[in-house]
């Protein structure tokens, strides 16, 4: 008989195991009819054994049916949603092992009940096609809980980074020319970079570059400054160096194709950050700017132009050492995109670290909170640009206090024009909780010049009276008000009799 495939194994054992206890045989008894150990039919239920044809054989003859009903595929009412699954290349995909989950543990808790599992896996596929999930949403959010797991640090890369920079003899201060990691590509990899490459492509205006594997050749988007120049080639020498072999092509990526593929860009990411702001002298660099008594928000600007480092790429390199170096786990990445001809926001990135904190993108179309300083500098952006005045990098430092919680975060935000997309602008906000840890490293936390806000998730859920910056009618609050207003009135019915 052929090598069966996991899958075949999984879905073999799972049917073995229903028909088994549909005959109330337990494992003593089933393995006295069939002649094999106990040890040996329990790796067949967990799908880690195929047996041959003759103990296929046996088996059948133990449980009273042929060999052909207990080989097909088909599982029954109970069990064709976990056939569904485990034939679908999404659960082939799922990054198990990452998170230390053996998969045959997985089908054991499928086996043990079925028709719960069945439910709820269907309940989920139907809740995917109703809000029309596709499979790399799926890929993205393993990613950011593989992510949220590690408090997003991974010292294996930082080393290979650093590594690369003192074999290549690069500035460990920060503001690695670009031109010299252009060489780098071009001598040590072969790579061909051409500027403007994409200058012919119209359909392409919104890719920063393109990778053509065949002959080596990185074609750039003619409107990328040097920061974006340095971070896709710190990028392309990241898949190089760490030998990421399973890759898109794009510099972000458009279609997901599996699992190994977003770890793999994450990676690349992760190296050209490490590589162009040196760990060593960024914690520095955090150290003076939480030992300042004021809040200074030219020294945040001042920190991108030292590093050549675009605001995601300072705020996300935050997220690798605050919790490492300084203590401050509870902490949240925030990106919005706004598009001023609209006024629309959405959530395009988000990471928590040591819990779930607020906000989060879990009110996908509704109105987000205005007094977010991440919302309210995204707007006198536009503001700044309709008047034909600076638009570059706006930077501020709010308190957010949640309304109805003892939730304080003391937030850093960028708010800059999107690149290459004209039409859109960016915010980028780091949120600190503020507890013991956060007083003890940060001098001018108490700063009059930050501003403090009771804020909220969005104007749909929040109770705030009189808001001056709600952007819509408190809908969900006045529906919940509502059913008690029901619920009490039913209640005073039942206590009359």
């Amino acid at each position: 008989m052929s090598q069966k495939s996991p899958n075949e194994r999984i879905i073999f054992g799972l049917k073995l195991k229903q028909l088994r206890q549909e005959r109330n045989l337990n494992f003593a008894d089933f393995a006295k009819q069939t002649g094999m150990s106990i040890s040996y039919l329990n790796e067949i239920e967990k799908g880690k054994k195929f047996p041959k044809e003759d103990k296929i054989d046996m088996l059948a003859g133990a449980l009273g049916v042929d060999s052909v009903e207990l080989t097909s595929q088909d599982l029954g009412k109970n069990l064709s949603p976990i056939a569904d699954l485990l034939s679908s290349n999404f659960l082939n995909e799922l990054p198990l092992d990452l998170f230390g989950i053996d998969l045959s543990k997985v089908v054991e808790i499928i086996a043990n009940a079925p028709a719960k599992v069945g439910a709820f896996i269907s309940t989920l596929v139907e809740l995917s096609r109703n809000y029309a999930l596709a499979e790399e949403n799926f890929y993205f959010g393993a990613l950011r809980s593989y992510l949220e797991l590690n408090n997003n640090y991974f010292e294996e890369i930082e080393q290979a980074a650093t590594a690369f920079a003192e074999k290549n003899k690069l500035p460990a201060e920060g503001l690695i020319p670009v031109d010299v990691l252009a060489r780098l590509l071009e001598r040590r990899y072969g790579y061909t970079i051409v500027e403007h490459g994409l200058t012919a492509y119209p359909e392409l205006a919104d890719i920063r570059s393109v990778f053509i594997p065949a002959s080596k050749k990185l074609l750039l988007n003619g409107k990328l400054n040097d920061m974006q120049k340095a971070f896709q080639f710190g990028k392309e020498l990241g898949f190089n160096y760490l030998g990421l072999k399973e890759r898109a092509n794009t510099a972000a990526l458009l279609r997901v194709n599996s699992f190994e593929e977003v770890l793999s860009h994450f990676k690349a990411g992760y190296f050209s950050a490490a590589l162009l702001m040196n760990r060593e002298a960024f914690n520095r660099d955090m150290e003076a700017f939480f030992q300042q008594p004021r809040w200074d928000g030219e020294y945040i600007l001042g920190l991108l132009r030292k590093y050549q480092a675009s605001p995601e790429m300072l705020f996300q390199r935050m997220t690798n050492v605050l919790p490492q170096f300084f203590g401050l786990e509870k902490l949240f990445l925030l990106r919005f995109i706004q598009t001023p001809a609209t006024g629309n926001f959405k959530i395009d990135k988000e990471l928590h670290l040591n819990r779930r904190h607020q906000p989060h993108s879990n009110a996908l179309g509704e109105h987000y909170c205005r007094r977010w300083l991440a919302t309210s500098l995204l707007e006198d952006l536009a503001q700044m640009q309709q008047g034909g005045r600076y638009a570059g990098a706006l930077v501020g430092a709010q308190r957010s206090r949640y309304h109805d919680t003892q939730d304080e975060y003391l937030c850093f935000t960028l708010a800059r024009p999107a690149y290459p997309s004209p039409d859109q602008n960016v915010s980028i906000t780091i949120g600190i909780l503020v507890d013991g840890a956060l007083r003890k490293r940060v001098k001018f936390l108490d700063d009059p010049a930050i501003s403090r806000k009771e804020v909220n998730s969005t104007c749909e859920r929040c109770p705030i009276q009189n808001c001056l910056e709600r952007a819509a009618p408190p809908t969900v609050v006045e529906a919940k008000e509502r059913r008690k207003r029901v619920q009490r009135v039913l209640r005073e019915l039942g206590e009359r009799g």
